[in-house]
């Protein structure tokens, strides 16, 4: 299963938003350039994750981006179903994936795809790891291994 450019540079920007101290606001471009991505591309992302309700923006002299609420309060999940949509590791995970496998296999002899508690173990592993990953997580994590050694 892989996640596009789209969610690690959301990812990245989250992580960004969440070093602030305070309630102060970051500019796209502050971020772009301490995270060394796209602006132009970051400007689609953040539209994305404001969208979610995950980030607010400020306009004027000190405008920018900041979140929405406390890093402690979004996880991971938020986030990359934000700009990725739903954690689906097949096709066939459709619609309300959390629920409903709509299996686009020809029913085998009166049986179900017999893959489907594969996949079904896979995105609930997947979803797992991401609404237990918070983002304060992150921050402090970023921090940690930023921190000069001696």
């Amino acid at each position: 299963m892989n996640f596009s450019a789209k969610a690690e540079y959301g990812v990245r920007l989250m992580i960004e938003l969440g070093r602030q101290r305070g309630d102060q606001a970051v500019s796209l471009k502050a971020i772009a350039e301490a995270e060394s991505l796209p602006l132009a591309y970051l400007e689609h992302v953040v539209a994305q994750l404001k969208s979610a309700g995950l980030v607010v923006s400020s306009r004027g002299a000190h405008g920018g981006y900041k979140l929405s609420r406390s890093a402690a309060e979004i996880d991971m999940a938020q986030v990359v179903t934000a700009l990725e949509g739903p954690i689906a590791p097949m096709d066939c995970f459709g619609g309300d994936a959390a629920r409903h496998v709509a299996c686009s296999h020809e029913v085998d002899h009166g049986n179900g795809c017999a893959t489907k508690l594969l996949w079904t173990r896979v995105q609930g592993g997947v979803l797992k790891a991401l609404q237990k990953t918070t983002l304060a997580e992150l921050v402090q994590f970023s921090e940690r291994e930023a921190a000069p050694v001696g």
